[in-house]
């Protein structure tokens, strides 16, 4: 999976609207997410929790683009189904899926298997700023925000959590005189 500072592999990609996306053209910060296919639970949860933050995702400067393996035609079902508001990239062959790390080994149920691995990059000026890999879809639309640097409910950006520090271990409590056994 592509890391932090990683450049941006080049890609051209057919979106929904049959408009073609190039890597080389994308501009300002971008959310790349990756997801396995259109109209399934967790990934119309996703994409609807994008949806209904694209104001929140707007006003950080930001644009999402969703990538998944299906067609433009099932994008565009999709898209119309649950009135997503950004565009659907369509990738049959795997190329981007396997250039950003997003498609390899993974377990489903106990099992071994070959598929998407869903996750998102947040680009910016042809590197990638933040790789989320393995992505759990509840939560993730907050977590991206934050990277993004969206203020919290206290007006300030969220600050990374500095490591812990192991609490001092307590002493046993010494043995009173009285409490000794009698020999």
């Amino acid at each position: 999976m592509l890391k932090i500072g990683d450049r941006t592999p080049r890609f051209v990609l057919i979106s929904d609207d049959g408009e073609r996306i190039r890597s080389e053209d994308l501009s300002g910060k971008v959310v790349l997410y990756f997801y396995p296919r259109d109209d399934t639970p967790g990934c119309t949860r996703e994409a609807q929790g994008f949806t209904s933050a694209g104001s929140r995702l707007a006003a950080l400067g930001a644009r999402v683009l969703g990538v998944s393996r299906d067609g433009t035609a099932s994008h565009c079902r999709f898209k119309a189904k649950y009135g997503l508001t950004f565009p659907l990239l369509s990738d049959p062959d795997l190329a981007v899926h396997r250039a950003f790390g997003a498609w390899g080994e993974k377990t489903m149920y106990g099992k071994k298997v070959e598929g998407v691995i869903r996750s998102t990059f947040i680009l910016e000026d042809g590197r990638v700023v933040r790789a989320f890999g393995n992505v759990k879809v509840d939560g993730h639309v907050d977590a991206v925000l934050a990277a993004l640097g969206e203020p919290t409910a206290s007006g300030t950006a969220p600050k990374k959590a500095a490591p812990k520090k192991a609490a001092p271990k307590k002493a046993a409590p010494k043995k009173a005189a009285r409490d000794k056994p009698k020999r």
